[in-house]
């Protein structure tokens, strides 16, 4: 589980794309606060660290990941936002996130909002209907607001901090992004939906 609070902004030092799947190796500071087969969130998606050497760690990405994120898209010399796990006696500074992309948005515009930069993403019903405004949300692994709700998409607003330390600064129209919604909205639709059904 994690926060969606960035702890690092990696660099993605290869690439290796087989018939079997892809092979990410990520440069980062965190690795030293990593063990073989710890969690790590990258972009958002939760992979398993593995191969930790000077001061890099390797990432198995199978098919259905690459199917429902973005991380098909990463390539050498990227960056990429990185969490480490939540660990029990932590803040719970953003939401729960539990690094399970819901889908795919896209960058529809850019701009700047005084110190703050608003950035709209299209996406699609599976994410936003479970979007509410002013609700949380995970674009790339990072804890943000609901600032505008539309009909195909939504917007946030980004402070300086979080460009900062963030993909966010480097975000350009047409940029995929890993889309994660609130995890208690899913529950409330299932149980509801429970509630709902016929009983004999």
């Amino acid at each position: 589980m994690f926060t969606g609070l960035v702890a690092d902004l990696g660099t993605v030092a290869a690439v290796d794309a087989t018939p079997d799947g892809v092979r990410v190796a990520i440069s980062s500071s965190l690795t030293g606060e990593l063990r073989e087969g710890d969690s790590v969130a990258v972009n958002g998606v939760c992979l398993t660290a593995t191969d930790l050497h000077d001061g890099a760690f390797a990432a198995d990405v199978m098919h259905e990941t690459l199917r429902r994120s973005a991380l098909a898209e990463v390539a050498a010399g990227g960056r990429v936002n990185l969490e480490l796990a939540l660990r029990a006696q932590d803040r719970m500074g953003g939401h729960i996130v539990q690094g399970h992309v819901d889908g795919v948005g896209s960058v529809r515009a850019v701009r700047a909002d005084g110190f703050a930069r608003i950035v709209t993403i299209a996406a699609g019903p599976e994410v936003l209907r479970y979007v509410v405004e002013k609700g949380s949300i995970a674009v790339a692994g990072v804890s943000l607001t609901i600032a505008e709700l539309h009909d195909d998409g939504f917007a946030v607003a980004i402070v300086p901090h979080t460009l900062q330390l963030t993909t966010f600064r480097l975000l350009a129209v047409g940029d995929l992004v890993n889309l994660e919604a609130d995890m208690i909205a899913r529950y409330v639709e299932r149980l509801l939906t429970a509630s709902a059904a016929p009983r004999c």
